[in-house]
Order: structure tokens, then C-alpha cells, then sequence
């Protein structure tokens, strides 16, 4: 799992900034599935920078993977309560719920399968 690591974030970085960019351009629903609106994209992009620069470290990029495991699961669980969003925060639809649970165990199964 350890190679994966550094891997797993850059790309989870470039596809998070695509996404937070994406969804200040497209309407929502994003790609006709996913609901975004601007906090959403903030996070999104905020998210995404954060793991460009701690990509290259394998143990920062470990860290990233398990506490973005953890929010991102937390959000599944809060979104699946909720409905149609996180704490009244930003929307969140069906889809986005099942994205953030995968997103969450494999970020979770990588960041801890691995060796620190």
C-alpha cells in the first residue's frame, strides 16, 4: 500500500482542483450528477491544493490520506442523515454521498495500509 501513497494524493490533488474549477463554470449539477455550489468549490479546490503540496512527503501525504479519509466519511455520513446537506453547510445529493464514502475507504484502506 505504500507505494500508493504519494500516488493516490497528487491524484486526488489535480482531480479535486478540476472539480472545485469545474463547478464554478458548469451549472449544478455537476457532469449531471453531483450537486455542487460555491462552498463546495472552495473546499473542493482547498482540498486539492493542500494535496498537491504534501504529495511529494510520504508521510504528510499519509496523514492527508487519513484525515481526508476521515472528514470524507464523516461528510458521507452527515450527507446520508441529512439528505440533501452537510450541516446546512452546502448541498449534497445521492451521488455525492456515494462518491465521498468511496472516496473516504479508499483514502482510509491506503492511508492506514500503509507504513508510516
Amino acid at each position: 500500500m505504500g507505494a500508493l501513497v504519494s500516488p493516490l494524493t497528487r491524484i486526488l490533488g489535480v482531480v479535486l482542483v478540476i472539480v472545485g474549477l469545474l463547478g464554478f463554470f458548469m451549472p449544478s449539477p455537476l457532469l449531471g450528477i453531483f450537486e455542487v455550489d460555491m462552498l463546495h468549490n472552495i473546499i473542493h479546490l482547498a482540498s486539492g491544493a493542500i494535496a498537491l503540496v504534501v504529495g511529494g512527503n510520504h508521510a504528510m501525504a499519509r496523514m492527508f490520506l487519513i484525515i481526508f479519509g476521515l472528514v470524507y466519511a464523516g461528510v458521507a455520513v452527515i450527507g446520508f442523515l441529512q439528505g440533501d446537506t452537510v450541516l446546512g453547510l452546502f448541498g449534497v445529493n445521492m451521488a455525492d454521498n456515494l462518491l465521498h464514502v468511496a472516496i473516504g475507504g479508499v483514502c482510509l484502506v491506503v492511508g492506514f495500509g500503509s507504513k508510516s
